[in-house]
């Protein structure tokens, strides 16, 4: 071999050995790079899933048959039950929502996921318009509720019982009365107790000044957005409540138009309510954000999960089921 062709065939493997060096390299950093993807991933799935709703696992109310009684209208049944008078009429066929009659049999469809996070006391979810009783991590009961109104919003956060009152006078707030002078109506600085008192019959306090849980003279308007703020019950539920409620009681208000679960036989649920204040942000992402954060993207039927987007009904409806 000559010298020359001993160099060329030094240079060649040397040539081959750094070629193996800058492979073995490129493939270490791009595990690297793999690893700190995957790391700033599940770092931010991990920060996603603190800022999302928790996924709940439990359901009120469900699927039954009510007989109306003399008087009835749709949209008290419905603000009873918890679901929308047109929701009631399109589940039972009916054309006309006022022809209802004594003895009717109507089909209520009014099952509601049960936000999850409490153990003890009083949780009420605005946009959902439901009032959830919890003792010892066990759901006692589940009301509707009415609440402010999108110009008078009903506040979050935390809570306490204060006072339990029965046949509560009413103090007209000043801002009220300036309402029924705007509106033209007579103006009253206080309401005693009977048949035009709004608050009904009972009254629970809260440590949020001038807010409290009470009943009502319009049963209609619960389940809806009419009050000053203050949340309103049917009259036999606040009865049902204020018995059970003790000075120094606990609850949560919250925030929450989209509410995603997994109940005990594996079906995922879906609940999707309007954003009345307008704080809830885009629906789509939050459900998508929520299926990825608890490893559900792939058990989910997106196409029946979006039409449980779109139309807003405000009632739990199944879109999936785990394997």
């Amino acid at each position: 071999m000559s010298e020359i062709e001993y160099n060329d065939e030094m240079f060649s493997l040397a040539q081959a050995a750094a070629l193996s060096r800058a492979r073995k390299n490129s493939l270490v950093i791009l595990a690297v790079q793999r690893f700190v993807a995957a790391f700033v991933a599940a770092l931010s799935l991990a920060a996603l899933a603190d800022e999302l709703p928790p996924l709940s696992d439990r359901v009120a109310g469900g699927d039954g048959m009510y007989m109306v009684w003399p008087g009835d209208i749709l949209i008290g049944i419905g603000a009873r039950f918890g679901v929308d008078y047109k929701l009631l009429a399109r589940d039972n066929a009916l054309a006309d929502e006022n022809r209802i009659y004594a003895g009717k049999p109507l089909r209520i469809r009014n099952p509601h996921i049960v936000p999850a996070g409490m153990g003890d006391g009083i949780l009420i979810n605005i946009p959902q318009r439901m009032l959830f009783h919890f003792g010892r991590g066990e759901l006692l009961a589940a009301y509707p509720v009415g609440l402010g109104k999108p110009d008078w919003p009903t506040p979050e956060g935390q809570f306490r019982i204060v006072t339990r009152e029965t046949h509560k006078s009413w103090i007209v707030p000043k801002s009220i009365q300036e309402e029924m002078r705007r509106e033209s109506k007579i103006v009253q600085q206080e309401v005693p107790p009977g048949p035009d008192n709004p608050l009904g019959a009972h009254w629970l306090g809260l440590n949020l000044w001038g807010y409290g849980i009470h009943g009502t003279i319009a049963p209609s308007s619960v389940y809806r957005f009419r009050s000053h703020g203050c949340i309103r019950l049917h009259p036999d539920d606040i009865a049902e409540l204020f018995d059970k409620l003790k000075i120094g009681a606990r609850g949560r208000l919250i925030y929450q138009p989209v509410l995603l679960a997994v109940v005990e036989d594996g079906r995922i649920l879906l609940e999707v309510h309007a954003d009345i204040y307008g704080k809830g942000g885009d629906p789509a992402q939050t459900v998508r954000d929520m299926a990825a954060a608890n490893g559900l993207s792939q058990a989910i039927d997106w196409p029946l999960a979006e039409a449980v987007i779109a139309a807003q009904e405000g009632r739990a409806a199944e879109v999936g089921r785990l394997p």
